[in-house]
């Protein structure tokens, strides 16, 4: 679903330009500057509307935040909600994904999260699923040794297909659940995951922590469909 315009972008994104990195490329090894009392900096890939960016920044104000996000109206509801709250240990990036290395330097992410991304089912556009085995051997370059993905999705199809790819790209697999909250509420929602957890549809989350690099990496599995 396209994201509506939001009225007086602009002005509002002015109002909230303190929490708004425009060069990331001159943070790169540098991002602790910002926060050097921080214990660790983490990232999130696609904050959307930034509830799980606020929520999970507020529960944890030793740890720096940097959300990137490539939908301006969207990334304006993160950003207000974030300045409301005056959270000092968030900041936001408009910047492409695959061109991480750009803004972070070698080991300098703790934690990457990864939110109910879209899926691009189709076959022809895996490689734009920022679960493909090309994007995971980016994460790798900026994260920590002891450096972890955490990926939620409502999408089985793209989980199933996920799992595989992290394993592809030297990732070991912990925490594999495919209904997340059947025994309540686990951890911080995002606003999607809300709106679909209420409607019954299981939420499948994962952790992967880095592994020995593979040696070579095999060709793309396809797209599984659930019952294949």
């Amino acid at each position: 679903m396209r994201m509506r315009k939001k009225p007086n972008l602009l002005p509002r994104m002015e109002r909230c330009a303190g929490v708004l990195i425009t060069d990331p490329t001159a943070h790169r090894g540098k991002w602790r500057a910002l926060m050097p009392e921080a214990e660790e900096l983490r990232l999130e890939l696609g904050c959307g509307k930034g509830r799980f960016t606020a929520e999970t920044a507020a529960q944890n104000p030793q740890i720096l935040f940097v959300a990137v996000e490539r939908v301006p109206d969207a990334m304006i509801i993160a950003m207000e909600r974030v300045c409301a709250l005056e959270l000092t240990n968030v900041f936001f990036v408009d910047a492409d994904v695959s061109a991480l290395s750009g803004y972070f330097a070698p080991g300098e992410v703790g934690r990457i999260y990864i939110n109910f991304c879209d899926p691009w089912p189709s076959n022809r556009h895996a490689k734009r699923r920022l679960t493909h085995v090309d994007f995971l051997t980016r994460y790798r370059q900026v994260l920590k040794p002891e450096g972890e993905i955490h990926f939620k999705t409502d999408n089985r199809d793209l989980f199933e297909w996920s799992l595989f790819q992290f394993s592809k790209a030297g990732f070991t697999l912990s925490q594999v659940t495919r209904d997340l909250h059947a025994g309540g509420i686990c951890g911080v929602m995002t606003d999607y995951e809300e709106k679909f957890h209420n409607l019954g549809t299981p939420i499948n989350r994962c952790v992967a922590a880095i592994g020995p690099e593979p040696a070579a990496l095999a060709q793309t599995l396809p797209f599984p469909r659930s019952g294949e």
